[in-house]
């Protein structure tokens, strides 16, 4: 019952607010539902820590402590982002950026994006894992376009087109998937289920599966925003409403991660070697480096923080690709931690864009003498992203690094460099934003204080103390990925 709530509601709330549009109630009732959603979540998640694994609806749902987690941050992401965005998409509208017809569009992709989101992570089918990831992209790339000016039809056009190339490769490796899976548990839609797979990994054809895994690695790296296939997302961040550049940095990009991690655990089975996280710890490390060094040239606040994010993606890519119990468990610490600190920075620059009414850094400035909640939560949040203890990303770095100076040693000083630059660019950029003196043009506005310190709360919280059942959940988590 909680699965199949988990999935219903966010359908039927897309379905009845694509009704109702923009009339009183539209972003309270977006809110009660992505509410109910988190507490669907909640329970099921409760019912997988009390029961273990479990497979629904005739084996098509498949629920374990990997995607139970993810379902779970992805659920309460989306409800704390639906908070923040009724109030910044009401100034929007107010200043006349988006109408009546484009907040019902607005309301309604909301809710079916965290439908499709949650679909690719319930579901135990490879095929219909990668249908959702498609919806997934087509939702956002009409809500990247939301304003309709050229440079963000521009940007959704390049979404489009670059996630499309991407998604069709991992098409094309989930066929080859599927090729070398038909021989051993024959024709049909058994051949695509993750249990069955996860039985017969070490029976599957080494080749097949090693090929598989580089189309599946570009096409779903496409949607993790893995350098060089990433420049979609600094242009779609920038152009589209900051409530989705916080759901595509904090969500969007973990659910795409998931289904790579998932494939690398059957090429490992299939081939007994360490081949797919070579490649991962590539991509990853590469990610890590141009995304630092991209950071010190941005001038838009919101493509600075896209970099950001990719920047993370490739830190948890190559902890996933290093393997092993404490890297591991630091990529799962970070794909949570990341989430609620990068979705709080957006919440903040959000508030920040509309009282200067710009996104150029340059003419940003007095945050925290304008709005003190808008310019410590900037400050935090930066403090928290760039891995500052006692913050929970300075744990799972930490983690991360610890694992890597002893299983990849090489890799070391290059994972430190990406670090380091990363912190001195997002502190050079940020530090005249949040002091100085108040421009002339900056305006005073009510801001939704709620989702920023609950995400700040929690984020300090898990580098400080991790409860027991959280810890006991990751180590169980970690030996599903063995």
């Amino acid at each position: 019952m909680p699965l199949l709530i988990l999935l219903i509601v966010p359908l039927a709330a897309s379905l009845f607010l694509a009704f109702i549009g923009d009339r009183k109630g539209a972003p309270e009732l977006n809110i009660v539902g992505s509410a109910a959603t988190f507490c669907a979540g909640l329970a099921l998640a409760f019912e997988v820590y009390r029961t273990g694994p479990m497979i629904a609806g005739g084996n098509f749902f498949f629920v374990d402590a990997f995607n139970v987690y993810l379902a779970v941050l992805t659920s309460f992401v989306s409800m704390t982002t639906a908070i923040f965005s009724r109030r910044y998409m009401r100034r929007e509208r107010e200043h006349g950026t988006v109408g009546h017809r484009r907040m019902r569009f607005y309301h309604a992709m909301f809710q079916l994006f965290i439908f499709a989101m949650l679909l690719c992570l319930l579901t135990n089918n490879v095929g219909i894992l990668w249908i959702a990831m498609e919806l997934a992209t087509l939702s956002t790339v009409l809500l990247v376009s939301l304003y309709r000016t050229p440079s963000a039809i521009e940007a959704a056009w390049k979404y489009f087109i670059l996630c499309g190339v991407g998604i069709a490769l991992a098409l094309f490796g989930t066929v080859l998937l599927y090729f070398a899976a038909e021989k051993v548990l024959g024709a049909g839609g058994e051949a695509l289920l993750w249990t069955n797979l996860s039985q017969v990994s070490d029976q599957l054809e080494p080749r097949i599966l090693s090929l598989a895994f580089v189309f599946l690695m570009v096409g779903y790296g496409t949607k993790v925003g893995l350098v060089p296939i990433h420049n979609w997302l600094p242009d779609a961040h920038s152009e589209g409403p900051t409530p989705i550049s916080a759901v595509l940095s904090g969500l969007l990009l973990n659910i795409a991660l998931y289904a790579l991690v998932r494939c690398k655990v059957l090429v490992d089975g299939a081939t007994g070697t360490h081949h797919s996280g070579d490649i991962m710890m590539g991509f990853g490390i590469v990610s890590v480096l141009v995304a630092a060094f991209s950071l010190l040239r941005q001038k838009d606040i919101k493509r600075m923080f896209a970099y950001s994010s990719i920047e993370h993606m490739g830190i948890a890519t190559f902890a996933f690709g290093l393997g092993g119990p404490v890297a591991t468990f630091g990529a799962l610490l970070h794909m949570l931690v990341h989430s609620l600190t990068k979705s709080a920075i957006f919440f903040t620059v959000g508030h920040a864009s509309q009282m200067h009414r710009t996104q150029e850094m340059d003419r940003i400035k007095g945050l925290i003498r304008g709005n003190p909640l808008v310019g410590w939560g900037l400050s935090l949040g930066v403090l928290a992203i760039v891995g500052m203890p006692p913050f929970g990303v300075f744990t799972s770095e930490f983690l991360i690094l610890t694992a890597t100076i002893k299983d990849a040693p090489l890799m070391a000083p290059l994972l430190l460099l990406g670090l380091g630059v990363t912190f001195a660019a997002l502190f050079r950029r940020v530090q005249p934003m949040v002091l100085g003196e108040i421009p002339p043009y900056q305006k005073r506005l009510k801001v939704a204080h709620i989702p920023v310190l609950l995400h700040m709360a929690l984020v300090l919280v898990l580098g400080v103390y991790m409860p027991a059942f959280l810890a006991g959940w990751f180590r169980t988590a970690v030996g599903l990925l063995k």
